[in-house]
């Protein structure tokens, strides 16, 4: 599996009403595209000097899948506000099938 990982810093400007539609916009997608297998996002809690505004974690079986994902119109409608509202947007993308040394997460309740 393909993990997406993105983390989104607002323009300061940037109205709570915009952020509040980019988090419907991406709240939606996984029922729109078949692709993602999984979808976690949320506002930052903790409000460090480093820290972002907004992450969001996604999975997908390959790298094709999240490509197909990435040119889909509905994620493009949602980069668009993304773009638009944002002073700095990273990711990072990796594989977690088969990795060599990659630590799996155990969760506990």
């Amino acid at each position: 599996m393909l993990k997406h990982v993105v983390f989104l810093k607002f323009n300061k400007e940037c109205p709570e009403s915009a952020i509040c539609e980019i988090e419907k916009g991406l709240a939606e997608l996984p029922g729109i595209i078949p692709e993602i297998m999984e979808f976690q996002s949320g506002r930052d809690v903790v409000h460090s000097e480093r820290s972002y505004d907004f992450a969001l974690v996604s999975g997908f079986e390959n790298l094709e899948a999240m490509r197909r994902y990435q040119v889909h119109p509905a994620h493009q409608q949602v980069l668009v506000k993304i773009k638009e509202h944002c002073e700095s947007i990273l990711g990072v993308d990796f594989d977690i099938d088969g990795e060599p040394g990659l630590t799996t997460l155990t969760t506990r309740h």
